[in-house]
């Protein structure tokens, strides 16, 4: 199953996450403090990340969460944003590498 994939940029994660977990009816499946919160929905995957290269709720990419892809795929639209595609484990994974020791496993959500 696809899911929607959204990823933005923020400057102060714990607002962000009380604003989209009320928005979303649900809380985040991982927060790194002051980094980086996942929430995955049936349909969504939206991740947010302390990113002061960027303005708050600044694109960052678009993309698919599909348990089929067995590899990280990245690409460019004609309009320059960035597409990725990857499996829940995957992603999982990334976060791992990142922010060692968050012990995130995906849901079936």
């Amino acid at each position: 199953m696809k899911k929607f994939h959204l990823a933005i940029a923020t400057h102060d994660i714990e607002a962000t996450v009380r604003d989209y977990s009320d928005r979303l009816g649900a809380q985040p499946c991982v927060v790194v403090p002051n980094e980086y919160a996942l929430w995955r929905t049936e349909t969504l995957n939206l991740s947010i990340r302390q990113d002061t290269s960027c303005q708050p709720g600044e694109l960052r990419h678009l993309g698919w969460e599909d348990s089929e892809v067995n590899e990280f795929a990245t690409s460019v639209d004609v309009n320059g944003i960035t597409w990725e595609a990857f499996s829940p484990s995957l992603q999982a994974q990334e976060i791992e590498e990142i922010w060692a020791g968050t012990g995130y496993v995906p849901d079936k959500a």
